[in-house]
């Protein structure tokens, strides 16, 4: 690996406090980048590129199927590469500082309604350690709202009982703390319970594990979701980020504050939280419906 990849890896992780996950999504973008230049255009120093030959590379991975959002992904990670290069003076000029991010159709994602929910924890769950915590599961991502990766990492230790509190890592490791609703206490306390019973497990610092004691990983946490609300929904998208939407969407649908609803999701910018604000807009057209003189004659 090139020396300055090296040292913007080392740069991502030890100053930027990004995860592993996320650096390695960074680096393979440049490679991909770095191979480009070598097959296509025979230019082997990615620090000598200028705009055009960038350029070209959206043209070919546009060329070849990849979505405007996936492009905008990769221009990004290479423009975080040569910010750096910049930094540690390696170049001294940006080659795209001027780039503008390709256009995006508006994507409407569609949150489970509230009965949905409601009907999802109506259905029958296993009496087993596996269905405990599902259910949990289920429950604690639409009453926190919290990524999926957060609630991969919770630790046993993140979980006050006493302060009816939960406290979460999210993206570059900011700490937030949640407030639990008293209803899922009892769930919590439950999962606990037959988590402490099985003895493979005892020895794991993380509260959501397997039956064998292993971490949680992505997939899985998607295929619980999935599953479950395909007994409900019929709704084409059934993942964790969906139930997060759901969290924001209801919660604005009942009255909370744009501010409120970003400190709980962990946005850094209300600019992030406002794409929930087109989901509760049907609720808002019934209340401007119901409410405005001109529509009640």
């Amino acid at each position: 690996m090139d020396k300055n990849v090296i040292a913007f890896q080392e740069y991502l992780l030890r100053e930027k406090n990004y995860s592993e996950l996320t650096v390695n999504a960074y680096l393979k973008d440049v490679n991909d980048f770095r191979s480009f230049l070598k097959l296509d255009l025979n230019e082997q120093a990615i620090e000598r590129v200028h705009y055009g030959q960038i350029r070209n590379w959206i043209v070919f991975l546009s060329d070849n199927k990849v979505s405007n959002r996936s492009i905008n992904r990769k221009i990004s990670s290479l423009k975080a590469f040569y910010k750096f290069l910049l930094k540690i003076k390696e170049i001294e000029v940006n080659p795209l500082s001027e780039h503008r991010s390709l256009r995006m159709p508006k994507k409407i994602q569609i949150p489970f309604s509230e009965k949905e929910l409601q009907d999802v924890l109506k259905l029958e769950f296993q009496d087993d350690f596996e269905g405990i915590r599902n259910r949990l599961i289920i429950e604690l991502l639409y009453a926190t709202g919290m990524r999926r990766a957060e609630l991969i990492n919770l630790k046993l230790s993140s979980i006050d009982l006493s302060s009816g509190t939960i406290k979460v890592v999210g993206k570059r490791n900011k700490e937030r703390i949640l407030p639990l609703l008293q209803s899922i206490l009892g769930s919590i306390q439950r999962y606990l319970i037959v988590r402490s019973s099985l003895e493979q497990i005892k020895d794991s610092d993380y509260f959501f594990v397997t039956k064998n004691g292993v971490k949680l990983y992505q997939t899985l946490v998607y295929r619980i979701i999935n599953s479950y609300f395909s007994n409900v929904s019929e709704k084409v998208k059934r993942s964790p980020h969906v139930l997060r939407h759901s969290f924001a969407t209801h919660l604005l649908d009942n009255g909370a504050d744009l501010n409120s609803v970003k400190e709980l999701l962990g946005h850094s910018s209300l600019a992030s939280t406002q794409i929930y604000v087109n989901s509760s807009l049907s609720e808002l057209k019934k209340v401007y419906a119901n409410a405005h003189p001109r529509n009640k004659k």
